[in-house]
């Protein structure tokens, strides 16, 4: 009986030992399964950190200032161009809510632009000093669908500006001495043809109004460059005055009837059913705009082709429009067709004159003027183009400012 209970102690102590070896090498390898992920963690932290830190590093080094606004709009990120730009410290700023940093002088006058909700905000141009103009832009920083916050870029245009003025500057001057000449050269060569000067032949008369011809493209050239600098440095609208918009419309068609006639083009004006209410532009500025988008549609539209004058109220505008059957806009080029010396690739070969000026001065003028101005064009097929400009009664901060 002993010697079976000594057996039965034995066989459990065995089956005890075994178990505990069983456990043993179970927590031996929870342990390394820990050490493991342990490892795996510190080498992710540590991978985050040189994440971050280079983040950090391109931050602190980006020649743009930065600001970074988190969902409550308090400012919670200034990098050193940014301290440099609005001559404040981080530790003054950061944390603060838009109406808080009202209080720096710098960034009052940023906070006109961005608004109290950081409204979008794109290369919008904001002179600090006299010798810093910041381009400002915005961007919604999401994830997924919710708002992280707003990063705000100011960028340094102050060099580019500056070069800007210079040219500005140069073509202003040179446009300035060269009408002059000009001038006397289209008086002397209108003398000539006028036979005040004496009788000529008919091979010289030839010969002195193509000269007289090409001395009027250059003086209208010149107009356009002296269009252009006014435009860019803010000085082109002077002669605001209320206005019947359909008799300008009417007498920029009748200046150009002998050349449609000449080209044997069909132009139709339809008028609007009802009279139109008066609108508050510069007459002069406003025919020029008129001129230059009926001028593009005589010269663009073959012989025998079709333009339809269009004026129209739409709500709270008037609508003006110019359709021609001419040789359109090429698609890959249509972004570019209000720039500056814009002229399209089928243009060229069909060797016709014009600058490329003209829509570039009829976008700013129409601009000016609170109106819009767009187009739809197929190659080939003709083009449409389109401006608005605002009723009087919806145009009282123009009216504020003259």
């Amino acid at each position: 009986m002993k010697k079976k209970n000594k057996k039965i102690k034995e066989t459990k102590l065995e089956h005890i030992v075994k178990e505990l070896e069983v456990r043993t090498k179970e927590l031996e390898d929870s342990r390394k399964a820990l050490m493991n992920m342990l490892e795996d963690v510190d080498e992710a932290r540590k991978v985050a950190e040189e994440e971050k830190n280079k983040t950090l590093s391109i931050i602190t080094n980006f020649t743009d200032g930065l600001l970074f606004f988190d969902k409550e709009n308090k400012l919670s990120l200034v990098n050193p161009q940014a301290e440099t730009f609005l001559e404040i410290k981080v530790q003054e700023a950061v944390g603060q809510s838009i109406s808080e940093l009202t209080k720096f002088p710098n960034f009052k006058t940023l906070i006109n632009i961005l608004g109290k909700e950081i409204k979008g905000v794109y290369r919008k141009e904001l002179p600090f000093k006299k010798n810093l103009i910041l381009e400002i832009s915005t961007i919604s920083m999401m994830s997924g669908e919710e708002r992280q916050g707003a990063l705000v870029i100011l960028h340094d245009v102050t060099r580019e500006k500056m070069v800007e003025r210079i040219k500005t500057e140069f073509v202003s001057l040179a446009a300035h001495q060269l009408r002059t000449p000009l001038s006397a050269i289209k008086w002397t060569l209108k003398m000539l043809l006028d036979g005040d000067l004496g009788k000529i032949t008919e091979e010289q008369r030839e010969f002195i109004e193509k000269s007289y011809k090409s001395n009027e493209r250059m003086i209208n050239l010149i107009n356009d460059l002296l269009d252009v600098t006014r435009i860019e440095e803010g000085r082109y609208l002077y002669k605001p005055v209320l206005s019947d918009i359909e008799a300008v419309v009417q007498f920029v068609i009748n200046s150009y009837r002998e050349e449609i006639k000449k080209k044997k083009l069909n132009l139709e004006f339809k008028k609007s059913e009802k009279k139109l209410p008066k609108a508050m532009v510069d007459v002069e500025k406003i025919k020029l705009a008129i001129q230059n988008l009926l001028e593009n549609a005589v010269r663009y539209t073959s012989p025998g082709g079709k333009i339809t004058v269009s004026l129209k109220q739409i709500k709270k505008e008037i609508e003006f429009s110019v359709e021609d059957s001419g040789v359109g806009i090429p698609k890959d080029q249509q972004k570019r067709v209000f720039s500056k010396f814009f002229r399209g690739a089928n243009v060229i070969r069909m060797e016709t004159e014009g600058s490329g000026l003209g829509l570039f001065i009829s976008k700013n003028i129409i601009e000016a003027h609170g109106g819009r101005i767009w187009f739809e064009s197929e190659e080939g097929k003709g083009t449409t183009f389109y401006m608005t400009l605002p009723i009087t009664e919806e145009f009282k901060e123009f009216l504020e400012k003259f």
